[in-house]
C-alpha cells in the first residue's frame, strides 16, 4: 500500500497522527508522510488515520501486485 495527502484538503488537524504516529506527522498547516509504503501491520491505524481525516485529505493506494 502506498499513503497519499492532498495538501489542497490538509489542514494540520493531526488526526491522522493520533491514530497512525510511525507513518504520519502534524504540522502546523499540514502532515508530513513519514513513510509512504508502511509495512502491512500498520493497514489498520493507517486505514483509521485515513477515516478519521476531517478534511478527507489522505488517501490509499494499493501497490499492484
Amino acid at each position: 500500500m502506498r499513503v497519499e495527502v492532498d495538501l489542497d484538503l490538509c489542514q494540520g488537524h493531526g488526526m491522522c497522527e493520533m491514530e497512525a504516529p510511525d507513518v504520519f506527522s502534524a504540522q502546523k498547516d499540514h502532515v508530513d508522510i513519514l513513510d509512504a509504503h508502511p509495512d502491512e501491520s500498520l493497514r489498520s491505524e493507517v486505514e483509521a488515520a485515513v477515516m478519521y481525516c476531517p478534511t478527507q485529505a489522505l488517501r490509499i493506494v494499493e501497490d499492484d501486485e
